[in-house]
């Protein structure tokens, strides 16, 4: 029987698998489960052990034996035509666990992400008719929800949720070929759908107001972006991100670049903004004195000018504007000076709601309302309607300062003035909105920490010891204390406040322990406000039980999370509610633009939720944030050799602070063993965004640590660190370790690692001088990868195979063995060993003299590299340019390139000379002969002062100027 054709996997819905094309009897939940595990190992062995625990998960696990027969059984219905005692060819025993050689077109959630890579790449290539078809054929795979059968069990949910993302983006996609291909009216019906389905996708609400844009349905349109911005303020506290707003804008002013059908409406006017000089710029204007109760500033008021111009201009448009923000981001100061600079025929009146408790036997209603009555100088009323007839002739502006604690009471209390006089305007501050229909927010970011939040430190400073002046390096060193104090206005002038009695260098030294450091408010400040512990305290108690409890346990983020992150870490369930509940007041940011959406916290209030959390609390929340941390690793690990590479290794560069914050805990932990199984799944992220020295550097942790690790473990992390000290180029000691990798991993049966080891084992020992038969080694490996039916390894053995044979002078039997690697590598979306295998290419031009067909290869794999963001390949690949601009006479520009990717070089840890010792030298040695020395050093300085993105853009750009007027 051919296993490749006869068997197919399903997992886009519930279970299932066919033999010959008839269903198979796949056996009780607990045998699925157990497929199920080995379909997400993607071929890769799992232990028994891990088999039991993950499958049985929630009751005692079985002993072996049951696993044993279980695996048989599936064996009997997979292989139904195998003969007694035969070995198996499809679910393999691999040492001390089991691996499913299931060839990737098997399984229909791989058929499903390479049409939905294939449909995205027409999308952008201009060919909407032939997405559309690509991407309804990746969908039209689906038969319900991934892994249907295991919806909620651990196992499954990583790959269930990248899986159910990416259907997210097909439909989407394929929408969007349609409006592309002029089908816009047959999009909108499915649109609609689609946005009721999903509602917090802002791309699907994008579509649909293009599309019904196109269909002439300009007030339609209109009306769904305003939808969909009513529905992210109501369910996140958020504002749309820029692509929605840039859209709304673009319909409103019906650009011509929405391309809209031949027969269009005249626009509408925009609405009027107010009566005319109700909102006179906040910088220029300068009105007679108004009646009010506004206070005289103490102190200057440092930059804002973007934030108080944008305040003014929603007052003109909305009669209520709430300002959020976390606790000391400036909400009343900006409020103040915003109401200063109007017009308004009577006021503005501040009433400050931050001191107010509810006494008996009075209401929070009563209290409130009395309170503004008072502010107003008029005689103390207790009912909203009777404020309200009393207001309801006047033209103000009220300012409700910190309506956080008194949200129910101030929302009943606004409503009823704007309903009743339609003269009156509100400015309301808090750290939540009010909630009330017509609400315009307006969220207040911290400073800029390097311009705005410096300039602040330093008025403050002085201004607390007059003649005082930074002394030299001091304003690189404020602006690093201001980013670590998030450039939040109160804790930098805490800050400053403290020059009195230290250095700049000792107050950024001491930001370890903020809560310590930044006391001593001035006397005229809220209690609130006096130190940087009050001011968050103060939100702290403001909290929800379940909302405190997921505030504190999300502090163990480092940097930013998902909806799933937060429910996996933060033990609230559902976690929705209390996660929007923190949004809305201002502990937790909804990053805008983001989809998913993504969160994250202040430092200042991160340390704080961790430190309120007690050493056992914590323990727990870090064990939760490295069991999501790894499977967040192993899961994008199973596909970065894919289709999907470059986005995955997008999102684990963001996720990268996560790993560290991981490694650092587990390390304290002492759970050695977790370092190297998640060291081993960041290994190629590692490998292709030049993170050497940081892998090997948690690597050898890892070893030192867990000298007991199993062999399968030791295996896998030992080819890591080989391949991670081939680029540092210590090929001796990347020899000794994929040797031992070969070692282990035949110890463990795991031939996946023991294939692409062993082909490593030999291409090192070649370059070290190791004696060995390296094409012999090379070609065993390739026939290892062969058989593991993981086409995307065997295209990489075959790519190191050739590169042994090329080392060894056997040119025409490295080309066929490239080629070979090339077809692989498209079939399974592996595309860096084509790209390799055109690395080589360049040098072998180069070797032949030809610098101009070298360089016309390289402009191609720079452009791959640019695009999955790849450092050590692009290191690599301009290092070998610098020789061929020298063989075409551009010696400056060689050596230019030279000093650039010597500096890159050096801040990744990767050495392109030294990882290459038979041709790197070469390479470099060509460079230096072509110029005179202290022309080349000149040269090379000015490279090493280059980015990467600068060095890139120049290398590309000689390339096009070269083989634009040469043909190669």
């Amino acid at each position: 029987m051919n296993l490749a054709e006869d068997v197919r996997f399903g997992v886009l819905g519930p279970l299932r698998a066919e033999v010959g094309g008839r269903p198979a009897a796949l056996g009780g939940s607990r045998q699925r489960a157990v497929l199920a595990l080995l379909l997400i190992a993607r071929g890769r062995s799992i232990p028994a052990e891990r088999i039991l625990s993950e499958a049985w998960e929630g009751s005692p696990p079985p002993s072996v034996t049951t696993l044993h027969g279980y695996v048989a059984d599936l064996r009997r219905t997979l292989e139904p035509e195998r003969a007694p005692g035969a070995p198996a060819r499809l679910l393999v025993r691999e040492g001390p666990g089991y691996a499913l050689r299931a060839a990737p077109d098997a399984v229909d959630a791989e058929r499903f992400t390479e049409l939905a890579a294939r449909g995205r790449h027409a999308l952008e290539d201009g060919e909407p008719e032939e997405a559309a078809d690509l991407l309804g054929r990746a969908l039209a795979l689906w038969r319900g929800p991934a892994y249907a059968d295991f919806d909620g069990v651990a196992f499954a949910t990583p790959d269930a949720t990248r899986l159910e993302e990416l259907r997210a983006a097909v439909r989407e996609d394929r929408l969007a070929a349609l409006i592309a291909a002029g089908r816009h009216a047959a999009a909108v019906g499915e649109l609609e759908i689609l946005v009721a389905e999903q509602p917090l996708r802002e791309r699907g609400w994008e579509l649909l107001a293009l599309a019904l844009y196109r269909s002439g349905r300009q007030a339609d349109a209109l009306t769904a972006l305003r939808r969909v911005r009513r529905r992210l303020a109501d369910e996140l506290g958020i504002d749309p991100g820029p692509g929605l707003r840039d859209l709304e804008a673009a319909v409103l002013a019906q650009d011509p670049r929405l391309a809209p059908p031949p027969e269009r409406r005249s626009p509408r006017p925009a609405p009027a903004p107010g009566p005319p000089g109700r909102v006179p710029s906040p910088r220029t204007a300068v009105p007679a004195p108004p009646p009010g109760n506004l206070p005289f500033s103490l102190s200057s008021f440092v930059g804002r000018g973007g934030d108080l111009a944008a305040v003014a201009g929603l007052l003109g448009g909305h009669r209520l504007v709430t300002l959020t923000g976390p606790g000391g981001v400036g909400k009343t100061r900006l409020a103040l000076e915003v109401a200063r600079a109007r017009a308004d025929a009577d006021g503005p009146w501040l009433v400050e709601l931050g001191g107010l408790h509810v006494p008996e036997p009075l209401t929070a209603t009563e209290l409130l309302t009395a309170t503004v009555s008072t502010a107003l100088g008029l005689p103390a009323v207790s009912s909203p309607d009777r404020l309200a007839a009393t207001l309801v002739e006047r033209d103000t502006l009220l300012v409700l300062d910190n309506c956080e604690h008194l949200l129910a009471p101030a929302a009943e209390l606004v409503h009823t003035l704007l309903t009743r006089c339609g003269a009156v305007r509100i400015l309301c501050t808090g750290r939540e909105p009010l909630g009330i229909t017509g609400e315009a927010i307006y969220e207040v970011p911290p400073l800029p920490a390097a311009t705005e939040a410096v300039e602040l430190f330093l008025h403050r400073a002085t201004a607390a010891q007059p003649g005082w002046t930074p002394e030299p390096g001091d304003r690189e060193r404020i602006a690093a204390l201001c980013e670590g104090l998030d450039g939040i206005p109160l804790a930098v002038e805490l800050a400053a406040a403290q020059c009195r009695m230290l250095s700049v260098g000792q107050i950024a030294d001491a930001l370890e322990d903020r809560f310590t450091l930044l006391v001593g408010g001035s006397a005229d400040r809220p209690d609130r406000h006096r130190t940087l512990l009050d001011t968050v305290a103060w939100s702290d108690q403001l909290l929800e039980p379940d909302e405190r409890r997921l505030f504190y346990r999300l502090g163990v983020f480092a940097s930013g999370f998902d909806l799933d992150a937060a429910a996996a870490v933060g033990e609230v369930a559902p976690v929705l509610g209390p996660l929007s509940a923190l949004v809305r007041k201002s502990l937790v940011i909804a990053v805008p633009g983001t989809a998913p959406r993504r969160y994250r916290m202040l430092e200042t209030l991160r340390r704080y939720a961790t430190g309120a959390l007690s050493p056992a609390e914590l323990g727990d929340a870090e064990e939760r944030h490295r069991a999501w941390v790894l499977a967040r690793a192993e899961n994008a690990e199973r596909h970065l050799r894919g289709p999907q590479g470059a986005e995955l290794l997008d999102g684990l560069s963001r996720d990268q602070p996560e790993f560290r914050a991981a490694f650092t805990s587990a390390l304290a932990g002492g759970e050695g063993e977790y370092v190297l199984r998640l060291g081993s799944a960041l290994f190629w992220f590692w490998f292709r965004r030049g993170h050497v020295a940081e892998g090997l550097a948690w690597l050898t942790e890892g070893f030192t640590r867990a000298p007991w690790a199993g062999a399968g473990l030791r295996a896998r992390a030992r080819f890591a660190e080989a391949a991670l000290n081939y680029l540092a180029g210590h090929p001796g000691a990347g020899h000794r370790s994929a040797s031992r990798a070969v070692e282990e991993a035949r110890e463990a049966g795991d031939p996946v690692t023991e294939a692409g080891a062993a082909s490593y084992a030999a291409y090192l020992g070649l370059l070290t001088g190791v004696p060995l038969d390296a094409a012999s080694s090379a070609r065993a490996a390739v026939g290892m990868a062969r058989g593991t039916a993981l086409v995307w390894l065997e295209a990489e053995t075959l790519m190191i195979q050739g590169m042994v044979l090329r080392v060894l002078g056997d040119l025409p039997g490295a080309d066929a063995a490239f080629r070979e690697a090339i077809a692989a590598a498209r079939t399974s979306g592996h595309d860096w060993v084509a790209d390799g295998a055109a690395w080589c290419d360049m040098k072998t031009a180069c070797d032949r003299g030809d610098g101009l067909r070298a360089l016309a290869v390289a402009g191609d794999v720079l452009a791959a590299m640019d695009r999955y963001g790849d450092i050590s390949f692009w290191l690599v690949t301009a290092h070998s340019a610098a020789r061929a601009l020298a063989l075409t006479g551009r010696a400056g520009q060689a050596a230019l390139l030279m000093g650039a990717v010597q500096a890159i070089g050096a801040r990744a840890g990767v050495s392109p000379e030294l990882m290459d010792p038979l041709d790197g030298p070469r390479e470099a040695a060509a460079v230096r002969e072509a110029l005179p020395p202290e022309e080349y050093e000149r040269h090379a300085a000015r490279g090493r002062a280059l980015s990467r993105q600068e060095a890139s853009a120049l290398l590309t750009a000689l390339i096009a100027d070269l083989t634009g007027r040469h043909s190669p």
